[in-house]
Order: C-alpha cells, then structure tokens, then sequence
C-alpha cells in the first residue's frame, strides 16, 4: 500500500512505527480525500471529505482510521499514554492554530441511508489539546457498548466493530441546528425543514432545549417559534465541555433564523442532494455569520416515512410499567384491555358523559392499551379524546389539560364538542351526583370489599380439578358479571384520593407549612391500616420466629425451599406443625400478593408455596428479624411533620380546621386507595387460577403441549376455541409462534418509556425514538417520598427475583409493583425511575422508614451497580460521589 501521502506520527519525513507493536501510525488530514478508500475510516468522514470536495465550508478535521486504532493505539490490554499523547500531539499539529476540538465517531455504517446509528456512538465538544488523547479513547470505546448492540439487535443490523475517529476544529456557533431535504415526519418531497437553536447544536440534537423551525417550500414558506430560554456553550469555568447558558433579551425576542439564512440552507441540501445523489440530513452552525456544515447523511428510510401520514399516536408506559412490568403475556393483555375498557366507560359516565356518546365512541375505550413488543403501553391519544369527551372541555379545554398533566394536544373531531348550554347542564348534574356518591364512598367501599370477600370464598371453595374448561369458562365469565364489573367503589375512591390530595399538596404550600417541599406527604406517613406493608411485617413475624428456634434456623439455613417445604409439609414436630400453620395463614391472607401480581402468568405464593419459602429463606440468611426493622421511623416522620404544621397554623383557626379536614380525608381515602387495590390483586388470583386450570385442561385433552403455554393465547382465543369459533383449530403451531416471537421480546432491547407512531402501529414505525422521551437535565432527581440522607452503593436490578438480599445497598430499578418490597427491608435506600407519590414504593418505603425517591428521570441509564451516590429523601436530590469504573 502506498503512504507517501499519509500523515505519520513522527516530525519527520519518515513513517514511524510504533515501538510496540510495529505497526504505522497514520491518520488522515481533511486534504487527502485521494486516501480515504485505503482505509476504513466510516460513513461520518466519507461524507466531510465529499462535502469538502463539493467546495462546502466544512472546519478542518483530521480522521484517525480503524486500523490505526485498532492495531496500534488498543491492541494492548493497557493503553501506554506516551504513546496516546504522542499521537495527540500530532493531531494538534496537524490542526495548528486550533485550540479546541470535537471529537466525533465515525463507524463503518453510521450515516448511511438505512440506518444513521444517531445518538449510538459519543461525541464531545470543546475538548482541549491537554485532554484530546482521553476523549478519543472514550469515543472508540463506544463501538464496544451495550447500547449500540441493543440497536443493532432491535434493527436486525451485522455491525463489525470498527469506527474510526474524527478531530475536528471547534466552531463557537452562535446559531446551530439540523435540516432536512424532505419533511422527515411524512416524507414530502417538496418541503425542506429546518431546526434552529441559539448557541451550540448538541441542545438541539438531545432534545433538551426548544427549537426554532422553519418549512421551505418552493413558493411558501413558513416558520413555528419555539419558547426558548436557554443555549448550550462553552464552559468557561471548568475549561472544557459545554453548560447551559440563559439567552440574552435580543435573543429571546428574535427567531434564529433570518431569510438570507433559510435560503442559504436550503439552497445547500438542494446542492447536496445533487451531488451525492439523495437527500441530506445535514448539522450547520453559523460563527460570525459564517455556515458551516458539520455533518452530512443520506435521510434515512425516506420510503417508510411516506406512509406516515395519518393515524398519530403517542405511547407511554411510565405509570403502567409499575403494575405491568417486562413482557405480559397475550393472556394478560386480552384481559386487562376488557378490564381497562370497562373500567373507563364507568368512570366517564361518572363524570358526566352521557353514556350514549360512550357508546359512539366507543372505539376510544376499547383502545386506552397498546402492546408493544410484548410490553403494556398507555395509547395517550385515546386518553386525550377520554378528556375530550368531558363536558368541562368544550368550556375551557386548556384548563382541563392542564388539571389532567396533558403536555401534548391531538386533533379532536368537532363530534367531541358540546353547546356551552349542555356541556354546563352536565357538569352540575355530575356534580350533584360526584357529592352525593362522596358522601356514600365509605358505605359503597364496605359493601365492595364484603362482596369481594364473599365472592372469592365460593371461587376458593370450588374444586377446579373436577371441571371441564366449558365449566371454568363459565365460572369466569359469571366471575366477571359478579365482581369484575363491580368496581366502582375503587373508581370513586381513586378520584377523591386524587383531589383531596392535591388539596393538602396546595395548601401546604399555601399557608407556608414547612420549607420541606414534601410535608404533605410526611403527614400521610404511618397509617397503620394500609395492608401493603401487613405481609411485610406478618413474613418478618414468621422469620422471627424461624430465627429465633436453632433447629429451625438450621434448616432454613442448610436446605433448599422446596427441601424446607416438603419437610414442613409432611413432619409432626410440633416446632414445625405450628410453623406450617403460620405459613398456610399467610398464604390465605397474602398469598396472591407476589411479584408481578397483576400479570396472570406469575405464579403466585398460593400456586406454589416454595416462593413464599425462598423469601423466608432471604430474610433467615440477612439476619432480618422484627427486632432489627425499626417499626418507629415512620411514626417519627409523622410526628414531626405533624409539629411543623401545628407550629405553622396555630394563630390561625380558620386554616386549623380548614388543612386538618384535609389530612383526615387525604389519610382516609390514600389508605383506602392501597387497600382497595389489594382486593384487585385477590380478583386478579381467582382469574389466574382458572385460567392456569383451563390450561391444565387443554394439556391433559392434548390440545396444547404445556399447562402454562394457556398464556400465549388471548381469552378471546381460548373461549372461542372452547365454543366453536376458533379460526384455527391448531393452537400448538399458534403457541409455538407466539413462545418464539415473546422470547424475542424478552431478549430484546427494551422499547423507549414514550415514542410515537404513524399509520399502522406495527409497520415501519421506531419503537425506539427518544425523541419524544423527557430530556435529561444532567443532574438526577426525583420526588422525595420519605426523609432521610444515606450515602451508599447502589445496586440496580431489573427483577426482584435476581437476588435474595441488598445487603444495606441502595435499591436501583425502573419500576415495583407490591411484589417488590420483599427487598426493601434489606435496602438502605429505595430510588425509582417511575411511579409518583402515591405509588407502592413511595407508600411501603413511608411505612417502613426507608429513604425513598421516586420519578427520577434518565436514572437507569446513568447509575450502574458498584456507582456510590447520596440520596436525600426529603428533596429528591441524587448526588454521585463515584462511578464505577
């Protein structure tokens, strides 16, 4: 190969070899574009050298190729900085007169016309010559990251491995942004889009900071300004890197873009496109009213794009994530897609919708639930049009979303709107009728819970074992007409929790009450009649008593679950006898309460009581006993905030009585809403079991080959199947396809926590886009859930399956479900990505003490276990004292 041309590390004429390995030590300067097929050097600088070459202004760059990183720079197990600053030092030569850099990847398939690997590989601005050798090994090692091989995977994409990387001249951009040669969202041809941001690109392209954008069509242009406040720049202070920086007057009063500017833009995707032969997704930043274009790519999957036109949806799984975690079998989901749909019908003839427009509409109820990739998602466009259909919304829209968290608007048919006349008419009859159904909630909740606890004795009294699935189907259809279609108390109680709630949020900030911006939620803490954390303290009791008796403990200790199980099972020592009957009490009060409970696929502690057993076994072996659980943290949170609000309101009678008369609501109701959803978990036990029992059924009759692949079958299929109306008789192949497409979803990248689709949902659609998720502020934190400051290692964890104790770290995880707080017990600290103030987790950690901080934002992708932080229960605030390396 010949390298007369190639720049060597060295300073003279000679190449020079690496002493190591031998190996030349090359790059490639932005002048040599007669080299860039001799070595692989990645789409991102191709397409620079193209740009350059087409007379573009593009700042200088040097590009050091995979070879040269791969075989010289980290072929060893320690990378030898000699060596690296030698090389650093050629590259500053290279670009004199340069004092800071970007730093940018450029791997073999990124920027290509199928797929951009857009925000896959790092790149990091303002970079000083000092620190110029550690920021290029921190882009080549982002070829080795388990991000891009989620991508890879989720996209079907054969990656290599290589990348080279590119040293460029920093351009100090006063106006930066993207632009496309066609319109990205629905791929006309005929419009140009352009997104502009003051200050540096990288606001623009993280989505944290508003963009300004412009449509360049060829006689009529136009442009939506965006709400802006703040631009990426230059970190002065630290030397390096980039802050966030508030706009100057004239900047918050003036788009970013003048005419002179759009035109210039668009005349260059115009030049690109005929040049390089497609259309062009270009980064450009402006310095001293100079374009400059950073980055070129072909516009990826322009033909997909086309087809997404119509049929906008947003989909969100935040809230749901917590009752509905991982993959949910399709048995599950065809159940609780009914349930949900009933339940909503209810509620808005609650709030007032004449239930013949229900009825219209009914398509918006029967859609509130997406599957995506096997996991539950919120559809947020039904959920809007569930608001439209309020009265209150064709009086004051804005209002109504604002009041309901809506932060995005859907085009709602003039079918939805009401004469203000009938639209007030029905609010005050919903409101007389919402008063009187108040004053009736705690006689309604006695008589729901009585009925529930009536209904599930005769389902436990039932024999299933002697029933044929025509007879379980039955006993679950007159199940549903029994109970499930009963739930208007937990309805009811769930819309006044959430009001009187509010109510003492408010007013604890009205009157002042404390400078903890958490105090309404400490003065919930204590209740001592929420029953999701009773099988906490009753499995605590039970380990007591194991610890607490040597033989006992030595078998917990020496044997496994099922080993104690059958032991416990079969044995007459009294010691064991009464053990056994603790256990089997237990599990009749508790025993549908398990992780994952809502799903019908988890096999509940009833089912099998070796998982009972096995938590047991984790609380003997982590020393927890009742006396090493402080029962008085949460009595103590409360007393203080109960001292805080006397202290704040005792001159003042009228805001005595007026804030006390909302906490004992708030406390009544909030415990209630914990109860009531405990008897949801009993109802969704009896399901399960009639179900699993179909499935034992259609195993023994040969109809499917396992009991539990019943659920990979939707309840519409099985009933059908059972009554003559199945499309397809040969449910083992069906199941086969199903067990084989959900091991893909579990093996998957998981998709974003809120993305949107286009057209039909399954068809080229980016279940992966961030581009709709919550941008990252940088620093973590959440909503503070329950006071305390513990500084610890954290440990993050998918499952609660995945360990039997935290050992005093720092629980980690996107989301928990009742099931969960089996480990709180042995965390020093509880800190989840979702959930709010009235979630499990909060309401547990509350009673138990444990310093909890839920919502964080971006917590997943930014602690790793081994990573020390501290966490402050009562702000909310994370702080990171080390990563792991």
């Amino acid at each position: 190969m010949d390298h007369s041309n190639v720049s060597y590390v060295g300073r003279n004429s000679n190449a020079q070899r690496d002493p190591v390995t031998q190996q030349e030590m090359f790059i490639i300067r932005h002048d040599q574009q007669e080299l860039i097929g001799r070595y692989t050097i990645g789409g991102k600088a191709e397409n620079l050298f193209r740009m350059k070459a087409s007379g573009f202004n593009v700042p200088d760059w040097v590009v050091i190729p995979d070879e040269t990183l791969s075989t010289t720079l980290f072929n060893q197990t320690v990378v030898d900085d000699s060596r690296l600053n030698t090389f650093a030092a050629t590259i500053v030569d290279q670009l004199s007169g340069t004092e800071y850099f970007a730093v940018r990847s450029s791997a073999i398939g990124e920027d290509g016309a199928d797929y951009s690997f857009a925000g896959m590989f790092e790149s990091f601005l303002y970079v000083p010559s000092s620190l110029l050798g550690e920021y290029i090994i921190k882009v080549y090692q982002t070829a080795k990251s388990e991000r891009l091989k989620s991508y890879c995977q989720a996209n079907n994409i054969h990656y290599s491995g290589k990348i080279a990387v590119i040293v460029q001249q920093m351009i100090g951009a006063e106006v930066a942004g993207v632009a496309f040669g066609i319109n990205p969202i629905d791929g006309d041809h005929t419009t140009k889009v352009i997104n502009a941001v003051y200050g540096l690109g990288e606001g623009l392209v993280s989505g944290e900071l508003n963009a300004d954008t412009y449509f360049v069509k060829e006689h009529n242009n136009s442009s939506v300004l965006a709400e802006k406040t703040n631009k990426k720049v230059f970190d002065g202070m630290k030397g390096k890197g980039i802050v966030s920086a508030p706009l100057s007057l004239e900047e918050l009063n003036n788009p970013t873009l003048n005419e002179n500017n759009i035109k210039e833009i668009s005349a260059a995707l115009t030049r690109l496109e005929k040049e390089l032969g497609k259309t062009q997704d270009i980064e450009f930043a402006y310095s001293q009213n100079q374009l400059y274009l950073l980055q070129t790519r072909p516009v990826t999957k322009t033909k997909k794009n086309e087809v997404k036109k119509d049929n906008y949806i947003l989909w969100d799984n935040s809230n749901i994530i917590e009752s509905y975690p991982g993959v949910t079998t399709p048995l599950t989901f065809s159940f609780i897609s009914k349930s949900y749909e009933g339940a909503y019908r209810l509620f808005a003839e609650f709030l007032g919708v004449d239930i013949k427009i229900i009825n219209e509409h009914e398509s918006v109820f029967a859609n509130t639930l997406g599957l995506i990739n096997g996991r539950v998602y919120y559809n947020l466009k039904s959920w809007y049009h569930m608001l439209a259909l309020l009265p209150g919304y064709s009086i004051n829209a804005r209002f109504m979303e604002k009041m309901m968290g809506v932060k995005e608007r859907f085009d709602i048919p003039e079918s939805y709107q009401l004469s203000r006349t009938t639209a007030w008419w029905r609010i005050i009859k919903m409101a007389s009728q919402m008063y009187g159904r108040y004053l009736s909630l705690p006689k309604r909740r006695k008589q729901f819970v009585q009925l529930v606890n009536e209904t599930i004795a005769t389902y436990k009294q039932m024999n299933y074992d002697s029933m044929s699935s025509y007879q379980l189907m039955q006993a679950y259809i007159k199940f549903e007409k029994t109970l499930l279609n009963e739930w208007k108390a937990p309805l009811l109680n769930d819309f006044f929790a959430m009001i009187w709630f509010g109510m003492l949020q408010k007013q604890c900030t009205q009157y002042k009450i404390s400078s903890n911006p958490n105090i309404h939620n400490d003065l919930l803490c204590g209740s001592s009649d929420i029953i999701s954390v009773q099988p906490i303290h009753r499995s605590i009791q039970i380990a007591t008593i194991i610890s607490a008796d040597p033989k006992l403990k030595e078998l917990f200790a020496a044997s496994s679950p099922s080993e104690i199980w059958q032991i416990i099972s079969t044995n007459s020592e009294e010691n064991l006898q009464k053990l056994k009957l603790e256990i089997d009490q237990y599990i009749d009060d508790f025993g549908e309460r398990c992780i994952g409970e809502l799903k019908l696929e988890s096999i509940s502690y009833t089912q099998d009581p070796t998982g009972f057993i096995r938590l047991l076994k984790s609380y003997i072996e982590s020393a927890i006993t009742a006396e090493s659980i402080s029962g008085k943290t949460e009595e103590l949170i409360r007393k203080k905030a109960e001292e805080e609000l006397n202290k704040s309101i005792h001159n003042s009678f009228f805001k005595k009585y007026r804030i006390r008369k909302t906490l004992k609501k708030a406390r009544d109701l909030v415990s209630a809403r914990e109860n009531l959803r405990y008897e949801r978990t009993r109802a969704f036990g009896v399901v399960r079991e009639i179900f699993t029992h179909i499935g034992k059924r259609f195993y023994s009759d040969n109809i499917i080959e396992s009991t539990r692949d019943i659920f990979y079958l939707t309840k519409e299929e099985i009933f059908a199947y059972i009554e003559g109306r199945s499309v397809s008789s040969d449910l083992k192949s069906l199941i086969r396809l199903r067990k084989c497409e959900y091991e893909k979803y579990s093996n998957s990248p998981v998709p974003s926590e809120r993305f949107a689709t286009y057209g039909a949902v399954y068809h080229s659609n980016d279940f992966f886009s961030t581009a709709k998720s919550e941008p990252l502020s940088g620093a973590l934190k959440g909503i503070g859930c329950c006071p305390g400051r513990v500084k610890a290692k954290v440990r993050v964890i998918s499952q609660p399956d995945e360990l039997s104790s935290l050992e005093g770290d720092i629980l980690v995880t996107s989301s928990t479900d009742p099931g969960w707080v089996t480990l709180f017990p042995s965390a020093s600290g509880i800190i989840v990505e979702r959930g709010s103030l009235l979630s499990h987790s909060a309401i547990v950690s509350r009673e138990m003490g444990k310093p909890c901080i839920v919502s964080v934002s971006g917590l997943m992708k930014t602690l790793k276990t081994g990573d020390v932080v501290e966490m402050d229960g009562s702000t909310g605030e994370i702080s990171i004292i080390r990563k792991v390396s």
